[in-house]
């Protein structure tokens, strides 16, 4: 309890005095503006970002990086949950902009409505961010692609995030729960335990591994998140992660 109590103080220490709780209420308003498109809304309900971000403690005028953004649901909800104090950093790659409407996708969503936000197009491996200059990082059905198509380049991915994040930090991993011994690759899942060996063995911490908020105990992880009989609505895992001081 003691060394918990320690990490707590010590987070708090690196980002700032200003730093404050996420107001519930004031992002739930900001969910449901009419500024905030119909197809992002559907999302809300199996997504659940107020009571994610709650768990994971993101606090107001925080620095974030939402890694491999996409065309930027998540980069939204931390816009508003920050605050004009905070900062998200919306990273892409530039081969992952240039698939399909993603570009056009991302350019609507920020420009010209998102003041706090700063589109960082590049690849992982060349963030060109300051090390330890993040105080929050977060990743959202994106690890298990990663993972199992190359487990050497979910270490880079883990280590790059890693050297940004600032000690006591933390970083938050959700996906799609998998299996072990089900062939997670087709299905577009990945075992809890598969994440967490990645990440100690990258020297991430995990501060937390088993919320209930995005479990869904009548998917079986035998179906693709996309099966018709999901709804999209997947039995997920969030990864609270920290690096060490």
């Amino acid at each position: 309890m003691k060394s918990l109590l320690s990490l707590v103080a010590a987070t708090a220490m690196f980002v700032g005095v200003n730093a404050m709780a996420i107001d519930a209420d004031k992002l739930n308003a900001a969910l449901a503006s009419p500024d905030r498109s119909d197809a992002d809304k559907a999302l809300d309900a199996g997504r659940k970002p107020v009571q994610v971000l709650s768990y994971l403690g993101l606090e107001e005028g925080m620095t974030v990086l939402d890694v491999m953004s996409g065309g930027g649901w998540y980069t939204e909800v931390l816009s508003y949950a920050v605050g004009p104090e905070g900062t998200v950093l919306m990273q892409n790659s530039p081969a992952s902009l240039a698939r399909g409407t993603t570009e056009a996708t991302v350019t609507a969503r920020v420009e010209g409505r998102l003041d706090n936000v700063e589109r960082v197009n590049k690849d992982l491996s060349d963030l060109g961010l300051a090390q330890n200059s993040v105080d929050f990082a977060i990743t959202n059905l994106n690890f298990h692609d990663v993972y199992n198509g190359n487990p050497e380049a979910a270490q880079a991915m883990l280590q790059a995030i890693k050297a940004v994040l600032k000690p006591g930090g933390t970083f938050a991993i959700i996906d799609h729960a998998g299996t072990m011994g089900m062939d997670n690759a087709s299905l577009h899942r990945v075992p809890k335990e598969s994440v967490i060996a990645a990440v100690r063995e990258a020297g991430l911490t995990v501060v937390e591994s088993d919320s209930q908020v995005l479990r869904v105990p009548s998917d079986d992880h035998t179906l693709a998140p996309f099966a018709a009989d999901l709804d999209r609505n997947t039995d997920r895992f969030i990864l609270k992660l920290t690096k060490s001081m």
